[in-house]
């Protein structure tokens, strides 16, 4: 049994979090994109919604389409860059789309056709040095986005680079910003930069929306409420006499008789290959030790602590007592990787 157990009622409360660190009148759009960090894309969303979000965010066209006739399409946005070829598709995606060239624009009214106005937001990079036009292209970008007649601009934003750590460069990035704001000659629609850690760290960055992804999850903030659970079945417990060694590669060897379970989870169910030897689990509200390579399928973990530990027993590997930071941290990563990478094998369970 490989199962991650969603909390949405801990959604519902991270939403409400949120909003109670916003000034009146700014929105919260929900980044639900890589099927919700992992957790469900729309079962995330419902709960999300439900609990006062504006709108949702997604990457891919194809995210944004299981979305489609149940969400306004203003209130739905694709940031993922497109490039011209994928034109014809977002032209009758059903979202806003993020318009970040010239060349792009040129695509995307060809592909529309007269009628109702394809919604577009202008990305500016103002500092990530990745997608989006520069500063200086931004005003004039913007000016045709607004008077197409099979275009029309409903937003406009950039992305900050550093929120969570880079105090100076993330109040650079945001000035750049304002500063384009403020000399623009066109309603730019809504006006967004804030990302998690500025929503939460800059409130005053707010502008008219903020997008909240890690954030919404439960994750980098003490009072959010982590939603995923990861657990795991032991499979087998075996005792190693001293010198036997464990996994690939025979990196583990037992120094002193050891009680050794396997549990059926591996890296391809997202626990990355990393984390071999590193960190720990909760076996019978008890930690226990990680120990060799972690497999495709398998993990092992040294239970010789829980002398009860037995096949049928339930790991947990994310969770109560072990975060998702704490794991991405024995992994030499990030939270977001961690939620992200788990597997088409992992079950999802939703608990309201």
């Amino acid at each position: 049994m490989r199962c991650a157990e969603v909390d949405l009622t801990a959604v519902r409360h991270n939403v409400r979090y949120l909003q109670g660190r916003l000034a009146d009148g700014i929105r919260l759009i929900a980044v639900v994109k890589a099927d919700g960090y992992g957790h469900g894309a729309e079962e995330v969303a419902r709960a999300a919604l439900e609990a006062g979000a504006w709108g949702l965010a997604v990457s891919t066209l194809e995210e944004a389409a299981a979305f489609r006739g149940t969400i306004e399409p203003d209130r739905l946005l694709a940031l993922g860059g497109l490039a011209p070829n994928e034109a014809v598709e977002a032209a009758s995606a059903g979202c806003a789309v993020t318009c970040h060239s010239h060349e792009l624009a040129d695509a995307l009214e060809s592909a529309r056709g007269p009628g109702d106005r394809l919604p577009v937001h202008l990305k500016v990079d103002t500092g990530m040095g990745r997608l989006g036009c520069s500063l200086s292209e931004a005003g004039g970008l913007a000016r045709r986005l607004s008077r197409s007649s099979r275009l029309r601009l409903a937003g406009i934003y950039t992305h900050l680079a550093s929120a969570e750590a880079d105090e100076a460069f993330t109040r650079d990035q945001f000035d750049r910003f304002s500063r384009l704001l403020d000399g623009l000659d066109v309603d730019p629609g809504l006006r967004h930069a804030a990302n998690s850690a500025a929503a939460l760290r800059y409130p005053e960055m707010g502008l008219d929306a903020v997008r909240c992804g890690i954030a919404l999850y439960g994750c980098e903030w003490p009072g959010l409420r982590a939603a995923l659970s990861l657990r795991a079945t032991i499979i087998q417990v075996k005792e190693l006499s001293a010198g036997h060694s464990v996994g690939y590669g025979r990196t583990w060897v037992a120094e002193r008789p050891t009680r050794v379970a396997t549990v059926a989870i591996g890296y391809e169910d997202g626990v990355l290959r990393s984390r071999s030897g590193r960190g720990e689990v909760v076996v019978r509200g008890r930690r226990a030790p990680l120990i060799g390579r972690v497999s495709m399928d398998q993990i092992t973990v040294d239970v010789t602590e829980v002398p009860e530990a037995k096949a049928g027993d339930t790991v947990t590997l994310v969770g109560k007592g072990i975060s998702a930071e704490q794991v991405a941290e024995w992994s030499g990563t990030i939270s977001y990787e961690v939620l992200t990478a788990l597997g088409g094998r992992v079950r999802r369970v939703y608990r309201e």
